[in-house]
């Protein structure tokens, strides 16, 4: 029988507590260093309209929050997540940084702010693991202001052709197992590549924020490995969004 939905945060939260002493050097090593460039991709698109108010959600040890704070020194950058073993350590990096970060404990589903709180929302690289993606949406559209910005960066499933074979066969068998090496925790580098053949690809997430609100445009990222979505505010009854393109 499939989890329902709370059942799924639970597991969630135990896993990401549980990897979150090894979690940034999994990322490097996993990722090839790849994530790194695909972060300060997002940065740059979430800071193009100058932002004064950035929510990073699903912020875990608080790399993208930290990046835009250091990118945008004169925003306040709110990181929220809900692993506490996460939040912890994002804290002690900002201070070892001298960065200003507000870290803090929140619910993707029922986010802890008033409506029009941000410019701008950031989430890398969680938005596959919250439980209801529309109801996601909805919460990040209510506290998003008038024409403020979504960017979500994300792995899409693997992609087709002779690159996306390899791809798979490293994200399936290699992957969850040196990840389970380094972490101690088999289950969680199993849990993402199910997560991630699971998730909506390209353009149907862009038309599930389209369905919430959003003007929507995507970048592909490396051959197609990780898409970052752009999502603007729309006002009720505006017309539908963007066109997609690839790097």
């Amino acid at each position: 029988m499939a989890a329902s939905p709370e059942e799924k945060a639970q597991r969630v939260r135990r896993m990401f507590s549980e990897i979150a002493p090894r979690y940034d050097l999994l990322n490097r090593l996993l990722s090839l260093g790849a994530d790194l460039r695909w972060r300060r991709r997002a940065v740059a698109l979430a800071l193009e309209k100058g932002p004064r108010r950035i929510l990073d959600l699903a912020t875990g040890t608080g790399d993208l929050a930290l990046l835009l704070k250091a990118s945008a020194p004169e925003a306040e950058v709110v990181g929220a997540d809900f692993a506490p073993p996460m939040l912890e350590i994002a804290r002690k990096k900002a201070s070892a940084r001298g960065l200003s970060v507000a870290f803090q404990e929140a619910d993707a589903l029922a986010l802890p702010f008033p409506d029009g709180s941000f410019d701008a929302v950031t989430i890398a690289f969680g938005f596959r693991n919250f439980a209801d993606y529309r109801k996601a949406l909805a919460e990040l559209r209510r506290v998003l202001a008038p024409g403020g910005r979504l960017v979500i960066l994300e792995f899409p499933p693997p992609p087709k052709g002779a690159f996306g074979l390899v791809y798979r066969v490293y994200f399936r068998r290699v992957l969850p197992f040196l990840g389970g090496l380094i972490s101690g925790s088999f289950g969680a580098y199993r849990y993402l590549p199910e997560s991630v053949e699971a998730f909506p690809p390209p353009e149907a997430l862009k038309a599930l924020m389209e369905e919430a609100g959003f003007s929507v445009r995507y970048e592909l990222l490396t051959f197609g490995v990780a898409a970052v979505h752009v999502g603007e505010k729309k006002a009720p009854g505006a017309a539908r969004g963007l066109d997609s393109f690839s790097l």
